[in-house]
């Protein structure tokens, strides 16, 4: 059984999410496009976003698989290479008026989709068995659908269910059901128009069949489609509309409203030429000859104090004189290479920490002083784990690599080096060496990121056991580690703004300490957990640690839910596991249950970090399960 992520009261399969994300992206050979799920399937191209409908939920596991492939299939292989934008758009204009409005639409819809799916098998047969499935389930759906508007008399929806099957049929004997008796004339028309989207090579072909079966419509059917069954986006295929100069201009509130008290006489010379002038907040700056620098606007037509001071020898034209000079004062030589520097270190990379967390915010929280009750919990937590901190100790220093000291040389005794020349060269030649010992340092670093998720709100006791375990066992072998707790505001966080707080109640210097630990008690169940996001900064944090094996230890259940975030979490989180390995840090998840383990938390764990995670219901079997994962670890990395 997979685990299932909530989404508009629906359950989504994770691992099968998972599968469906990366085949979009692998034929959209787009690493950057991610899918979601919505009440229809679709392309946003715009956002590079495919959609997959949750008309296949609730079906058995191989059709729903099927149906969900052929959405991405007619998505990437289909609209996103063959359908053309700018048709669509010309489409969507000319029906925007017509009475029967949403059936033009669907008609075009099924009809452009007939055409991708040819495209689709010819290109890539092996897409032939999902379509089979997907024309299989529609045409029990249309039927029963069909024979419902018949019995509510809604005939325009009858119609578009009969024209689907029709489109459809399994056999070309297949005939239609009466309707009614103007609808039943114009069928044999219809019929025909539809054999002939089979033939169309081309999205121009398919609107040009569409819109003359709209056209005979529109005189017919007295009302329009009260169901959506397909969807076809008009915000998706609009052109961005383009907007003048004057729209473009800032309208912030001015700093102040002056107005002159002196009537105008009227004998003022006017210029109604527009003057463009460069500030700091101007995205460019113009081209025009003279330079501002404004501070602050104002409605005063009296000048501001933070125009640039004129020189005798500048110019409107200095061409004309050939004698200006570079003024002292302000120097604007270099004006247009400092902001397309800018420009390019801002365009470089616009989600360092992943598409997904594009909005969110890091706030790190410095860790409260330990109450007197943080340390009398910790000590019963560090007696509970004492039995077990030797064996955990052990076994870190038995895989876990010492650090390197370099030999000693130039010895009179020990083992004679290999430079044999200063026998002959030397008075008192220093021909030995000798090995040290390897050092008693570990050659490691670990840190312990915390999920302080509402989810974790039975599961945090038992958490902080294991934290004290490894904290305890890693201090002993004197092993640099953090522990940072995560999570996100839920009250504050808006679609655009989404703070995540990360709080290392215990850093890298004073881990080591002997009165270290009881911050550790601080950590407390908060709100919502953006899982990807915390393992990015994480992974940064560890890189610049100088020790050679580094290590991030994940304490989660597994369920990643913020803003936003409900569908692809699972799929970011992933990606920035995979990420973070690919940098060699070793990933492992440690999931500390209260009780048994429920199968579909443990499919999930095993969907982001695959076999390195630590599933456990008692802090008395991390030992022996961190044992063998440590040692396949450092293996693999050898």
């Amino acid at each position: 059984m997979h685990r299932f992520i909530q989404f508009n009261d629906e359950r989504i399969d994770s691992f099968l999410f998972m599968e469906m994300a990366d085949l979009a992206k692998t034929l959209s050979k787009n690493g950057e496009m991610s899918l979601k799920y919505g009440p229809f399937s679709y392309l946003d191209p715009k956002n590079e976003v495919v959609y997959v409908s949750h008309f296949w939920d609730h079906r058995d596991k191989r059709d729903e698989t099927c149906g969900l492939k052929s959405d991405v299939y007619l998505r990437t292989i289909g609209n996103l290479e063959h359908t053309e934008m700018k048709t669509v758009e010309a489409y969507l204009r000319t029906i925007d008026r017509s009475p029967v409005k949403r059936f033009a639409k669907q008609l075009f819809v099924i009809g452009e989709e007939v055409r991708l799916e040819e495209i689709c098998k010819s290109e890539r047969p092996g897409t032939k068995t999902s379509f089979s499935v997907r024309r299989r389930i529609y045409r029990q759906f249309f039927d029963a659908q069909l024979k419902v508007n018949l019995t509510k008399s809604v005939f325009t929806d009858a119609l578009f269910n009969q024209l689907f099957l029709l489109l459809h049929a399994q056999s070309p004997l297949e005939e239609a059901v009466s309707i009614s008796d103007e609808i039943d004339l114009m069928m044999p028309f219809l019929q025909r128009q539809l054999s002939l989207l089979y033939e169309t090579k081309s999205t121009s072909d398919v609107v040009k069949v569409c819109m003359e079966m709209v056209e005979v419509c529109e005189d017919v059917l007295k009302k329009d489609m009260l169901n959506e069954y397909f969807h076809l986006p008009e915000d998706v295929y609009a052109e961005e509309p383009d907007q003048t100069f004057d729209e473009l201009k800032r309208r912030d509130p001015l700093a102040n409203n002056d107005v002159l008290e002196e009537e105008s006489t009227g004998e003022e010379e006017v210029m109604e030429e527009e003057f463009r002038t460069w500030h700091r907040e101007t995205e460019e700056k113009g081209e025009s000859f003279l330079q501002f620098d404004l501070d602050q606007g104002s409605s005063s037509d009296l000048m501001g104090e933070g125009v640039r001071e004129g020189e005798d020898g500048d110019q409107a034209m200095a061409m004309v004189q050939g004698t200006s000079k570079q003024t002292d004062r302000e120097n604007f030589d270099d004006l247009k290479a400092v902001d397309y520097q800018e420009h390019e270190e801002r365009g470089k990379d616009d989600h360092p920490f992943g598409k997904e967390n594009r909005f969110a915010e890091a706030v790190f929280l410095a860790p409260d002083v330990p109450s007197s009750e943080d340390k009398a919990a910790y000590g019963v937590n560090k007696a509970g784990v004492f039995t077990y901190k030797k064996k955990l100790q052990k076994m870190i220093e038995k895989t876990l690599e010492h650090k390197r000291i370099q030999p000693r040389s130039d010895l009179h005794f020990g083992r004679l080096n290999k430079k044999l020349l200063r026998l002959l060269t030397d008075d008192v030649p220093r021909l030995f060496y000798k090995k040290h010992d390897p050092s008693t340092e570990l050659d490691a670093v670990f840190s312990l990121l915390v999920d302080c998720s509402g989810s974790m709100f039975d599961k945090m006791e038992e958490t902080k056991l294991g934290i004290t375990l490894f904290h305890e066992s890693l201090k002993g072998v004197r092993v640099p580690h953090e522990v940072v707790g995560f999570w996100e505001d839920t009250n504050t966080a808006t679609s655009h703004s989404q703070p995540n707080y990360l709080k290392p109640v215990l850093e890298f210097q004073s881990s080591l300490k002997p009165s270290s630990g009881p911050e550790i008690m601080q950590l407390q169940p908060e709100e919502d957990n953006r899982d990807g996001f915390a393992i990015r900064l994480m992974t940064d944090r560890i890189l610049q640690r100088g020790e050679k094996q580094k290590f991030l230890l994940v304490f989660s259940d597994g369920e990643p839910a913020a803003m936003d975030y409900e569908q692809n979490g699972i799929v970011d989180t992933h990606e920035a596991v995979l990420d973070a390995r690919k940098k060699g840090i070793e990933v492992i998840n440690v999931f500390l249950a209260n009780g048994e383990i429920d199968e579909g938390q443990r499919k999930t764990i095993q969907n982001i970090y695959g076999n390195y995670s630590i599933l456990v219901s008692d802090v008395s079997e991390l030992p022996d399960v961190l044992f063998p994962l440590l040692r396949k670890l450092l293996i693999s990395s050898i």
